[in-house]
Order: C-alpha cells, then structure tokens, then sequence
C-alpha cells in the first residue's frame, strides 16, 4: 500500500508540475511566440510536403511487372511518404527551437512542440508504414507509449524508476528496464533473424545450378549463423558475460553425454547428408526397416518421406547412415522394369519377341535409350511358356500402377491381336477302371 501511495503522490506531483508549466505559458510573451513558430513550422512543412509528395512518388514509382531489388527499394520508399509532414515539420521545429534559444536563451514550448511532432511520426509509422503484424503490435505497445512519454517530457523519471526496480533470480540481479530492454531487442532480433532466414533460404533454394544436397545444407548453414549471431547479440544487449555461454555449452556437452544422444547422432548424420549428396530431396528411397517413399523434406534431425498414397513419413537421419538404403536415383532419372506373360505350347515362340518388343516399344513413355524394350524367353512351365519384357522409363513406378498398366494392356492386345493364346492352368487326369473278371 506504501508503494501504491507513493506512485500516486509522484503522478499527481507530474500533473501538478505539468499545470504549472502550462499556466505559465499561457501568460508569457515568449511562449506564445514560440506557438506561433510552431504553427509557422507546421504550416511550413505542410506546404513543401504538399510541393514535394507528387514528384516523389513520380520518381520512385517502379514499373508494376519489376522485380528487381532496386524495384523493391522504390516500392518501400512510397511506403515511408506518410512520414515525409511530420519529419518535416519535426526538423523545421529543430531549427526555429536553435533560433528562439539563440535570441531569447528560452525554447521550452518550441521544444515541446518538437516531440508532438516526433510522437506523430511515430504513430504515422505504427499506423500507416508497418504491415508486419509484429512490428505493429511491438510499435503500438512499445514505440507509441515510449514516444507519448518523450513528448511529455517523462521517459528520463520513468527510465530511472525501472532502473532503480532490481529482479531477483538466484545469484543475478536484473534491474526492470534491463529485462524490458532484453525483451524487446530480444523480440525484433529473432523477428529479424527469421526474416533474414527466409531471405537468404530463397535465394539459395533459387541458384538452380547448385546441388538440392548443397542448396539444404547452404541454407542450414545460414540459418545457424543467423541465429547464433542474434543469441551473441542478445547476451551483449543484457551484459551477460559470454564466458557464461561456455558455462552454458559445457552444461549442454553434458547433457548430450548423458541423454540426448540420438539428437546429436541424427543432427550429425544430417550433416553428412546433405554434405555427401548421396540422397537428397527429390529422389525415391528403400531402407532396411520397409520405409519407401520420395524425399520432400530434410532437417537437422530428420527427413521426410512422402508415400504414393500421399502419407509422410518421418525417419530420423541415423537410419539412412546406420542401415541399407536403396536409392531409386533421382526424379526425372531413367529405371527399368519388366512385366511377365505367358502363352501357349502350341505358339511359335519365334515370333513373341518380336510382337511383344514392337508393341510395348509404341508406348509415348518407354524409352529407347539407354536400351530399348527387350523381350525374354524365361521358362517352360507346366501349363505355358514364360516370357518376360523389360523396358526403361523417366521416373518411378508406383503402387497405382503408372506404367505397368498400359504395358499390361499393350502384352494383351498384342498377342490377341497375332492369335496367340495366353493358357489358363491344365491338368490332364487319367481314369482307370478296374480290369473285368
């Protein structure tokens, strides 16, 4: 209750204060001299904003197809204009302030009117400027009441107050406008970071010419790098030794000694993933445990893989170093598969080869190179005679049968179309009777 009582008693001592000041303007010459320059200087800088905003946006305006980064510059620039009359008037203030004290040793009302001005900047940021959802919502609880307390003439006894606040946690002490000011710089340093993140995991991702396998691990690398330079940036923000990160990274050694092994091994095999380039997204892969799909995703711990049926499956990075993986190569890349048939006893196998080769080779999808359809003689069964065709194709086949369908029906048609039969199972029975007396 004695806080409450003595916060109360030092707000009413600033609006006392602030009465004070004001009766004292309204009566003195100087004052209304001073208010009659900032009315001058807002009059002023409305008329070169009004001079000045068509020509500006006439130069900076960029063709609406650009994309280029000067275009983007220029786009940002006509962003900044609802800030172009309060600046303005903001510095035409800056310098009637530096005359009035010059000649009469006194700018107090000039001054004030001075930061009104910055404070509408500000605002003008907050609501015209930004669009990042973030960085309206840190402007409007953070830059606003900061800039409305500048132009009070408050922030000096408020910034001392919190500094004077200590937070306890064990052996450190953290004044309030220390945690406040961490804080904040933390949350536009890791918004930031995100940004450049996703920047620079553009660009990369866009260099067509590098590897997917190099493209991933130029982005990881980036992103590392950009975090680890903001969390560095933070910890000299706040004061914190950094010798209490080494503290910190021996804790974290420890802790991987003890119980977060998989993490590490999975973060490292991840690693060496995307440095050898064996696999890497985009290509179709088998491992040991049954796990088969196309890679669409890898992390620093895992990779996912994506089934034919549409599911995703996560399979840590340790599974494709420590097991047998079977890689299909890449998308786009050449495989080769077979269909098996059968026809009658009674056909001339001579003439199947060529019918079968001719037919599946008619495919717009069967490739001729690195080798045509090649049709083979693979056994004489009990009720037929077993062939088989291997062609080559551009891609994966898949469980909904994207090739072997039409090959099917291609065999089908073919050998109905020559008149060869393609038997069904035959058994021949013998029936004896017994001899009669």
């Amino acid at each position: 209750m004695a806080g409450q009582s003595e916060l109360a008693d030092r707000i009413l001592g600033w609006l006392n204060q602030g009465l004070e000041i004001a009766e004292g303007w309204l009566v003195s010459p100087a004052a209304w001299s001073q208010f009659a320059l900032l009315a001058a200087a807002y009059l002023a800088a409305w008329l070169i904003a009004r001079r000045l905003r068509p020509g500006i946006e006439r130069l900076v305006t960029p063709r609406a197809q650009s994309r280029s980064l000067l275009s983007d510059l220029r786009r940002f620039t006509l962003r900044l204009l609802p800030l172009l009359l309060p600046l303005l008037a903001y510095g035409l203030t800056a310098v009637g302030e530096s005359l009035t004290r010059a000649a009469f040793g006194a700018g107090e009302v000039i001054a004030f009117g001075k930061r009104v001005f910055l404070f509408l900047a500000a605002r003008a940021l907050v609501g015209e400027v930004l669009t990042d959802t973030f960085l309206r919502l840190l402007g409007r609880y953070v830059l606003l009441p900061v800039a409305a307390l500048y132009a009070l003439g408050l922030l000096p006894a408020v910034t001392e107050r919190l500094a004077a606040a200590e937070v306890v946690l064990g052996n450190i002490r953290f004044s309030l406008l220390t945690l406040i000011r961490g804080a904040i710089s933390g949350a536009l340093l890791f918004w930031l970071g995100a940004w450049s993140n996703r920047q620079s995991a553009d660009y990369i991702k866009a260099q067509q010419e590098l590897r997917p396998a190099t493209r991933e691990l130029a982005i990881k690398a980036a992103e590392i790098l950009i975090f680890g330079a903001a969390f560095l940036l933070l910890m000299s923000i706040l004061g914190i030794d950094l010798t209490a990160v080494a503290v910190l990274g021996g804790a974290l050694g420890v802790g991987i000694g003890l119980g977060l092994q998989q993490i590490a091994a999975n973060f490292v095999s991840g690693i060496i993933l995307l440095l050898e380039g064996q696999t890497t997204v985009g290509d179709y892969v088998e491992l040991d445990g049954g796990e088969k799909g196309t890679i669409v995703k890898m992390t620093a711990r895992a990779c996912v893989l994506e089934t034919f049926d549409g599911k995703w499956i996560v399979v840590p990075n340790e599974h494709f170093i420590t097991s047998r993986v079977v890689n299909y190569s890449d998308q786009g890349s050449a495989n080769r598969y077979e269909a098996e048939f059968s026809v009658s006893y009674d056909t001339d196998l001579n003439r199947v080869p060529e019918i079968i080769e001719k037919a599946v080779g008619a495919l717009p999808f069967v490739l001729t190179d690195p080798d045509g359809p090649d049709c083979e003689l693979r056994a004489f069964g009990e009720s037929s005679v077993d062939f088989a065709v291997e062609y080559w194709v551009n891609g994966i086949d898949d469980g909904k049968n994207r090739y072997g369908s039409p090959v099917l029906f291609a065999i089908w048609n073919a050998l109905k179309e020559a008149g060869i039969e393609m038997p069904f199972p035959q058994r021949v029975v013998h029936i004896r009777t017994a001899a009669p007396a």
